[in-house]
């Protein structure tokens, strides 16, 4: 590893000006891209002290071994030539977006004498027009199909047109009339032409124009009783309306925009793009990207409209590009893209109606999107199986840990405190075996003593379960809030089975706890760890500094799932927990009064206040309420302090019970 102090420039070579820098490793290999308004700012700020860095720029900054710089005029110049340098030099440490899969575009040449109708992938030609991306190329063929009818335009190879030609006979589409056999000469190049332009204007949207046509045809052609050409025209009117319902109406007013939404965590980030066109999506596309660098959402979403529309110009940048957050600050971004459309380019957040609407729909399809590729992820046997190996070297544990529990502390402002406690074995999450804690022994915000006692809870659990099964006796108090299970199989269950590993979700204090717990029960064969959110730091028991895993681990990315998990499962309780107990009534107290009778107790009186007023005699007069139970109801409720009148703020009137 390099020190940033030996290539650090010199004080007051670093110009005041914007530019693009590049940071280069001992071999000369450009490892980051990036553009500043203000080189000298920004640059200084990778040399402080890389304790104050984020980890991912210090990794950056220690394997870099010089750094370089080129002024520009403005930051629309630095951002353009970023793009350029990111594109030739493919550098490590930048963000960078890898599809999936090679996404098909229905594509209309119109480079040639007669434009042809096709399905193309890969980099986007001169003179061709594209429509979508589509999710799959059958998609295309089917919407083809159907305007085909309408708009007969040449969709052969080019060798199968020099056959036809040759023997001056169409092929099979000629026949049937879904093509108009220019090969033959039935029309000219310039009527063929024109064919090719009104598909690509109805596939821009302009459909109105086109059925309106077509239906004052249809009406004239039923009037002077030419009732097969009607027939025909109705059949075209109700092709061209299939294809239409193919692309749902989303948008009212026949916007072209593009809807650009992420998914991210500290590791990967998900984008999702859909593409609209005359208020329709006419095509879908996404990528995932490593979170190389320590970046905002707003650099996440320049680096996709930069890598988005590098290649693009004229009407392949539409005429609005909604995003989740804007980049700070957004002038130099929309300006390129004004540029390179040639007109105009609004870029924005939506914040209400038909596209915020839309873009909620973007942003599901974003988080699906890494869900799947997380869980693509985690069900490769390789991958689990090097995690595991990774997560044991770096530990230094003598084997892989199979079984891995992780406990996460949730409350709300010290209320409601509870626990969570999630399995993964063999990597894989064992939802059957989660288990969920109320924090008994205290009240109030601890999270530290919170981790010990829930530690300690579930460990004696599990040496009751050996002393159970006679496999060791256990001199040890009986904890009443778990009392030893009797399964009728024999079998021990729930916390029967120890872990190899125990994550613990936050740093030194929460680690310290639950070795403290565990040697306090005598168990020495498990290992604890700690993973701290923020900078994903690993922390172990008595160590002062964290272990910092590379960001491109398979170790620290099976870590940070069981940690998000276990945060996931306890934030669902506790909040199950809150809702609960805003729930509760007066009746919810009263021991032996189930569901049904608290309903028929209010269907009768209409609120607690009346029944609160109620005689003995008048509450047993409620079906299914006898005397003894209309006692304690009555008993209850009077030895319940009245609470204050609730008070509607918005009217200010006063709300009955």
């Amino acid at each position: 590893m390099a020190d940033p102090s030996s290539y650090r420039p010199r004080p007051g070579e670093i110009p005041d000006s914007p530019g693009v820098y590049r940071f280069r490793d001992e071999h000369r290999r450009v490892i980051y891209v990036g553009k500043a308004k203000s080189l000298r700012q920004r640059l200084s700020s990778y040399f402080q002290d890389i304790s104050g860095l984020h980890p991912r720029t210090a990794t950056m900054v220690t394997t870099a071994a010089s750094v370089e710089w080129t002024v520009v005029g403005t930051e629309v110049e630095a951002l353009q030539l970023e793009y350029s340098w990111i594109k030739e030099y493919d550098p490590r440490f930048n963000v960078k977006y890898r599809d999936d899969k090679s996404y098909p575009s229905l594509a209309v040449t119109m480079n040639e004498e007669f434009p042809r109708v096709q399905v193309l992938r890969g980099a986007k030609r001169r003179g061709v027009r594209y429509f979508g991306p589509y999710g799959h190329a059958w998609a295309i063929r089917e919407t083809v199909d159907l305007l085909l009818r309408v708009f007969p335009v040449r969709t052969c190879s080019a060798g199968v047109f020099k056959r036809a030609h040759a023997i001056g006979r169409p092929c099979l589409l000629g026949y049937i009339e879904k093509c108009s056999a220019p090969c033959t000469g039935r029309v000219s190049p310039e009527e063929h032409r024109a064919l090719a332009e009104e598909f690509c204007d109805f596939m821009a949207g302009r459909t109105g124009t086109y059925l309106r046509r077509l239906e004052t045809e249809m009406a004239e052609a039923a009037e002077a009783l030419e009732y097969e050409r009607a027939g025909r025209l109705r059949d075209d009117i109700e092709a061209l309306r299939r294809a239409m319902e193919k692309n749902a109406v989303v948008l009212a007013d026949a916007t072209d925009a593009d809807l650009i939404a992420l998914a991210e965590d500290e590791l990967e980030a998900a984008v999702q793009i859909f593409h609209v066109r005359g208020g329709r999506v006419r095509g879908q596309r996404g990528w995932v990207t490593d979170r190389v660098a320590n970046v905002t959402t707003g650099e996440l979403v320049e680096s996709a409209v930069q890598q988005l529309y590098g290649e693009e110009s004229g009407e392949s940048v539409p005429k609005e590009v909604l995003v989740p957050a804007l980049p700070e600050p957004p002038g130099p971004l929309t300006d390129w893209l004004t540029e390179r459309r040639g007109s105009a380019v609004n870029l924005r957040v939506p914040q209400r109606g038909d596209k915020r609407d839309l873009m909620t729909t973007v942003e599901r399809n974003a988080r699906q999107a890494l869900v799947l590729h997380k869980t693509r992820r985690a069900s490769d046997l390789t991958t689990r199986s090097r995690a595991l190996e990774e997560i044991a070297e770096n530990l230094g544990l003598d084997s892989a840990p199979l079984r891995v529990e992780c406990f996460d502390i949730s409350h709300l402002q010290g209320d409601d405190v509870v626990a969570s406690m999630v399995v993964f074995e063999d990597g894989l999450a064992r939802k059957s075996e989660y288990r969920r804690f109320q924090i008994k022994s205290f009240a109030g915000q601890d999270d530290v003593r919170a981790m010990h006692e829930v530690v300690s809870r579930r460990f004696r659990r599990y040496l009751r379960e050996r002393e159970r099964t006679g496999e060791w006796a256990v001199e040890e108090e009986p904890d009443d809030a778990f009392p030893a299970p009797v399964e009728d199989d024999g079998r021990p269950k729930r916390f029967a089975y120890p872990p190899q590993l125990v994550v613990v979700d936050g740093g030194q204090p929460q680690v310290a706890a639950a070795r403290r717990a565990l040697d306090e029960l005598g168990i020495d064969d498990v290992a604890v760890c700690g993973l701290a959110k923020r900078l994903e730091e690993v922390w172990l028991p008595g160590e002062e500094d964290p272990v910092i895993l590379p960001r491109t681990s398979e170790g620290l990315y099976l870590l940070q799932r069981v940690r998000d998990e276990a945060h996931r499962f306890a934030i669902r309780y506790q909040r199950g927990k809150r809702s609960q107990s805003i729930r509760k009534g007066p009746l919810d107290a009263i021991p032996g009064l189930g569901e049904t009778r608290k309903k028929a107790l209010l269907k009768h009186f209409g609120s607690v206040k009346r029944l609160r007023a109620a005689t003995v005699e008048e509450i047993s007069e409620v079906p299914g309420i006898g005397r003894k139970t209309a006692e304690t109801v009555a008993a209850a409720l009077a030895g319940q302090a009245q609470a204050a009148p609730a008070v509607n703020t918005a009217t200010g009137e006063i709300v009955e019970d």
